[in-house]
């Protein structure tokens, strides 16, 4: 039976293997998607064994191997130039296990009706995950972005990298206002430090996008909901940017027409 997984460590909150099931009974396709947790140590072993399983058809990365995963497969669409983190693998057709990023487009999907071109974000974060995130914000031609981060310096350098005008901060610091508010970091996930943030300064028409999952209803998203701000949850992301890999592993799109049943599915 063919396979594929989602890796990371931590990885028991991970949600795609009920997404990517879910499509494959959908369709009625006989193969499987897995949860593995591999930890930093293991991550060159583990590719070494999956490059050789015929029947492993790709992963989905999370933390913390967005970035160093790059190291352990090709990059023919030179991810690591442009985005510089990836979140998928799959093999291609020489059976050469490719890196691709699909983070970006799962990302951008809720956001694509609304109009952001010369306003101001903020981005919490500076890891793979915001690296997709900016990525697709430059494309948007948003601006200028403030980036919060634990290391100003790593953020500056991601404001640069993707030509975004704006100022990289520590996260502790005032928000200043914008019409866009991402946490593209961990905190606030089940089992990681809390996001303390006072959303007092961003104006009553500001959308609030938590790419957290677990909780879905992080408390970033309750104070932006008790604010009557909109809000973006993070399975739009989720399930935005499975769709994509799910093709590239199985050789079909998934059926999403069928997204409001799996929305149901994921929020039990």
């Amino acid at each position: 039976m063919t396979y594929a997984e989602v890796i990371g460590d931590p990885i028991a909150h991970s949600k795609s293997p009920f997404i990517h099931c879910f499509w494959l009974s959908a369709l009625g396709i006989d193969a499987d998607y897995r949860a593995v947790a591999v930890s930093t140590l293991e991550l060159a072993g583990y590719f070494d064994m999956r490059r050789d399983d015929s029947a492993w058809r790709g992963c989905n990365i999370t933390l913390p191997h967005k970035i160093a995963a790059l190291d352990h497969v090709s990059d023919p669409g030179e991810v690591r130039s442009s985005i510089g983190a990836i979140n998928t693998v799959f093999r291609g057709e020489n059976g050469a296990l490719q890196g691709t990023n699909t983070d970006a487009a799962g990302f951008y999907a809720p956001l694509a009706d609304t109009d952001l071109a010369g306003k101001p974000v903020v981005v919490i974060g500076s890891g793979g995950a915001a690296c997709a995130v900016l990525f697709a914000l430059a494309r948007m031609e948003v601006g200028p972005i403030t980036v919060l981060a634990r290391s100003p310096l790593k953020a500056a350098a991601l404001l640069s990298r993707f030509g975004l005008k704006g100022e990289a901060k520590p996260i502790a610091t005032t928000l200043p206002p914008a019409s866009l508010l991402v946490n593209a970091s961990a905190l606030g996930m089940a089992g990681q430090a809390p996001l303390e943030l006072d959303l007092a300064p961003l104006p009553d028409d500001a959308i609030v996008y938590d790419i957290v999952y677990a909780p879905l209803e992080t408390p970033l998203l309750e104070q932006a909901a008790a604010r009557g701000l909109a809000i973006i949850d993070g399975l739009e992301m989720l399930v935005g940017q499975a769709a994509i890999a799910f093709e590239l592993f199985f050789g079909v799109a998934p059926p999403r027409d069928r997204d409001a049943a799996l929305r149901d599915l994921l929020v039990q």
